[in-house]
């Protein structure tokens, strides 16, 4: 909104200070700047409406230490993540562009989704909430849209190299051919560093290409549920996802950075995506809206993102990575996300094959998912948290080294 404001100021009136709206780091800088102070004012209010509608969350009895202390606190927090993030977005980001567009619908959607799982735990006391069969309904509808979008509109494109531009500075190849759709993808750790899903229908003989919406869209839409869900599921101790997920949108950030901008996407050899630098005006709110979120939500927590938040979360994650065309790197970045799930999974196959072989079910973690494991082994949350956070750190960098390592 005030882009198009101060561009018209600029052309008219020649305001002096208007063209900073121009650039995407002035703007990704006033987006994380507001969503910060969104989320720390007002996310105290939202908090105190919360209590006052006595929208707190019902603790289960999982013996778990401190697990009492939390009953009653407020839930449904994810909204100040949601605000906190589209307030700042409709203000600073172009709504011309087909990603900021994609992303505001993935949040709106997801928020929409968990929120009615939320209302179903809280007023109608249904400690289920909203049936996994929807749940799941509504993030393959989700990865349906974004498939089709990103694999049909014509402005989700990129540009292949074509020339070299020399300067006395220094020489970098120029990338100023045509845009061209594409369904190339990064492939970490090889170095022609790329993957085209038309391979997966070749067999299918000479113009097999055009069907390869047939792989990408299912592909779409199992990352857009699986990250969601490996969110929900690390969505368990204080502080836990919201910081998690501000490292991973980090990093997503910097990808999105590089990949939109023309020197580095050459110097680093990934695809140069048109358009894709508006995407750090986003990434720059929703990093904010995260970490504005944690003051509140740090242990003590004195406010739950609950689904409301952690599928949102997800869901964003995951369309970011797609964008960006780093979706082969998420089981390396959201490796936090990666391994609640895979204990979950582990957990509950090999109780119903133990008590299937034996009549006895066994586990192999005390307690899944992985986070409550390590509550039953008598770790302080605090401590699971911070380590956590250090892994997810790591997993980040390793994460961006692997743009050299081929």
């Amino acid at each position: 909104m005030l882009y198009y404001l101060f561009e018209y100021l600029e052309k008219k009136y020649q305001l002096p200070g208007a063209g900073l709206f121009q650039f995407q780091t002035f703007r990704a800088g006033m987006a994380v700047l507001f969503s910060l102070i969104i989320a720390t004012a007002f996310g105290k209010r939202i908090i105190l409406f919360l209590k006052r509608a006595q929208i707190g969350e019902t603790i289960r009895d999982l013996g778990l230490q401190g697990q009492e202390q939390k009953a009653g606190t407020p839930t449904m927090g994810g909204l100040i993540i949601i605000m906190a993030t589209l307030i700042p977005v409709v203000l600073f980001a172009r709504f011309d562009n087909i990603y900021i567009i994609l992303l505001i619908v993935t949040t709106i959607w997801m928020g929409i989704i968990g929120f009615i799982d939320d209302y179903i735990k809280i007023f109608k006391k249904d400690k289920q909430g909203l049936k996994g069969r929807f749940k799941i309904m509504g993030q393959v509808v989700l990865g349906l849209i974004v498939g089709a979008t990103l694999y049909f509109h014509p402005e989700v494109t990129m540009k292949e190299k074509d020339g070299t531009l020399i300067t006395q500075e220094f020489t970098v190849e120029q990338r100023q051919g045509e845009e061209i759709k594409s369904t190339k993808t990064n492939l970490p750790f090889f170095k022609d560093n790329e993957l085209d899903y038309s391979v997966f229908i070749s067999w299918m003989g000479n113009g097999a290409e055009k069907y390869t919406w047939l792989i990408f869209i299912p592909i779409v839409i199992i990352i857009v549920t699986a990250v969601s869900n490996g969110s929900n599921l690390t969505d368990g101790i204080d502080g836990l996802a919201a910081g998690s997920s501000a490292i991973i949108v980090l990093t997503l950030g910097i990808f999105a950075w590089v990949s939109g901008n023309i020197v580095f996407s050459n110097y680093l050899d990934i695809f140069f995506i048109p358009r894709a630098g508006e995407l750090v005006i986003f990434i720059a709110a929703f990093v904010g809206a995260l970490i504005g979120f944690l003051w509140y939500n740090t242990f003590p927590a004195q406010v739950f993102m609950g689904d409301t938040g952690s599928l949102t979360i997800g869901g964003v994650i995951a369309v970011i990575a797609i964008i960006v065309r780093k979706e082969l790197l998420i089981p390396l970045l959201c490796g936090i996300f990666f391994a609640e799930t895979i204990s979950v999974m582990l957990q509950v196959s090999y109780f119903k094959y133990t008590k299937k072989r034996s009549g006895e079910g066994k586990r192999i973690f005390l307690m899944a998912p992985l986070h409550h494991h390590y509550q039953k082994k008598g770790y302080h949350e605090s401590k699971i948290v911070t380590r956590f956070w250090i892994i997810g750190i790591l997993l980040a960098i390793v994460t961006i080294v692997t743009l050299k390592i081929r």
